[in-house]
């Protein structure tokens, strides 16, 4: 075989290739931003000796991390909000406010998130009396981990015009006495804050896609749950080359009349492309919004909360397959996976002739009769999210516990597991993911269905390689020629990493 030209780079690592048929390496040879061989030190070497050399023996060599769920520019924007995370106490909540109120100018809005209700103590609601007492002079907006619930003190309600009679609006629901806001109700707050700039929303792209590849990510799902400028920030750093990973990017449901006017569909071959419709079956189990079977949430606290109807979701499901662009539906309870399957079944002729593969996010508490229906699904799943919803889950479901993050039997039932965050719902750190799939442990120690754990070599899979075959990428989450130059480099896998892209 004639050797390739020099303007060729040979990395030597320990390889992981997660390709069967060669999974293991010492060297591969890349050029022109992809895979050109793989193989031993000696046989890159004879096919390119004059290639530049990176030595990486001492480290792993991976395909790149994805990250298959997260709210990017949101994510970037949150990065210089008011962090709630680890927030156990109202008491401290009220702290956190009071001190981001004597650095900022009275009238400024706040917002920040990231507080769990269990984590506060709280089996009720909260009232915006309790923000009032640190903030009377700001309005502020604090949103759970889950983004599925705002709590606002009373002077931003008064900014929105809510008061005791004001009507619940379409998908939402206000709660009494005021302060706390459900699903759709928390826009009637953020319709009337302070709206970002251009400027605003490029840098918080910038944020956002910097940190995640400083983590050692190659590419992202960005989910949608954001505003128009958000995306068009992503394509403005794309359009500059200032985008360090390849976006695969999901626009709402309400936007496809727009899409299919502009002609938009499915367009690989750029570091953006537009891939996914969003629909949002249910809420989240943090605000007990989840929609369930009976007899739902334990202590007759209801049912939850259904959204997008069935068949909303089958008639634009349709049409974004139509389009080229994969359905893509959040469900975390029962009842919502139940009727999302039940749709699937119906757009899988469609879904097959398109070759798209239909995908669910989140898929957090299962039947176990419906287990089965996943194959040939992706459940784009989040494990660090488990940590902090154990204490829930044997709170609330406790008839679900066993079938609740159900990696190994999705897996087992055919379905491509695509690991993600949901950030800033919670970090993109990719060892939360590890350690939550490997051990099955929440924050209080205590293990969640032990029996779905997975193995070390199975995360990483459905960090690189799932991710991938849920974005149609052929190209990514592989080592092998012809495949993407986008690595991931690691002490040990699970430990430190850092992006490689040539």
């Amino acid at each position: 075989m004639a050797a390739f030209s020099p303007e060729l780079t040979v990395i030597y690592a320990t390889i992981r290739t997660l390709d069967d048929q060669h999974p293991q390496a010492t060297a591969v040879l890349v050029g022109g931003g992809r895979v050109l061989a793989v193989g031993s030190r000696e046989e890159m070497a004879a096919l390119a000796p004059r290639a530049h050399v990176l030595d990486h023996r001492d480290l792993i060599l991976t395909p790149g991390l994805a990250e298959a769920h997260i709210h990017l520019v949101a994510y970037g924007f949150s990065l210089a909000e008011l962090n709630l995370h680890g927030a156990r106490s109202v008491s401290e909540v009220q702290a956190r406010v009071a001190q981001r109120t004597m650095n900022t100018p009275p009238g400024t809005w706040l917002r920040g998130g990231g507080f769990l209700l269990s984590e506060l103590g709280l089996d009720e609601y909260p009232a915006a009396a309790v923000l009032d007492e640190v903030s009377p002079h700001h309005p502020v907006l604090l949103f759970s981990r889950d983004l599925h619930l705002g709590w606002a003190n009373s002077l931003a309600l008064r900014l929105a015009g809510i008061r005791p009679d004001t009507p619940d609006p379409v998908g939402g629901r206000i709660v009494r006495p005021l302060g706390t806001l459900l699903e759709s109700a928390s826009e009637l707050v953020t319709r009337v804050m302070p709206v970002p700039s251009e400027a605003d929303f490029l840098a918080a792209a910038k944020a956002g896609v910097e940190d995640l590849a400083g983590r050692g990510y190659v590419s992202a799902h960005t989910m949608a749950f954001e505003e128009p400028e958000a995306p068009r920030a992503l394509q403005t750093l794309a359009a500059r080359g200032d985008l360090p990973l390849r976006i695969w990017a999901c626009l709402p449901h309400e936007r496809l009349e727009q899409a299919r006017e502009l002609g938009l569909a499915c367009s690989p071959g750029s570091l953006f492309q537009w891939g996914g419709v969003k629909f949002f079956a249910d809420g989240a189990l943090g605000s007990r919004t989840a929609w369930l079977h009976g007899p739902g949430f334990a202590g007759g606290s209801g049912t939850g909360m259904p959204l997008d109807s069935p068949d909303l979701i089958r008639e634009r499901g349709a049409e974004a397959l139509r389009l080229g662009l994969t359905p893509v539906t959040h469900a975390i309870g029962d009842r919502a996976n139940t009727e999302v399957l039940e749709v699937y079944e119906a757009l899988r002729p469609l879904a097959d002739e398109k070759g798209i593969r239909l995908r669910i996010e989140h898929a957090q508490h299962l039947r176990p009769e419906d287990i089965p229906r996943f194959r040939g699904l992706t459940a784009s799943v989040q494990p660090i999210h488990l940590q902090a919803d154990g204490p829930m889950i044997r709170e609330l479901l406790p008839h679900r516990v066993d079938t609740s993050y159900a990696f190994r039997s999705l897996k087992a039932a055919g379905a491509v597991l695509a690991f993600g965050s949901d950030a800033p719902v919670a970090p993109p750190e990719y060892r939360a993911n590890f350690a939550a799939a490997l051990t099955r442990r929440d924050d209080e120690g205590q293990p969640i269905a032990p029996a779905e754990a997975l193995t070390e070599e199975e995360i990483l899979w459905a960090h690189t390689r799932g991710p991938a075959l849920a974005a149609g990428w052929e190209d990514e989450g592989i080592i092998r020629p012809g495949a993407r130059a986008a690595f991931t480099l690691w002490d040990r896998i699970g430990g430190n990493a850092r992006a490689l892209v040539l």
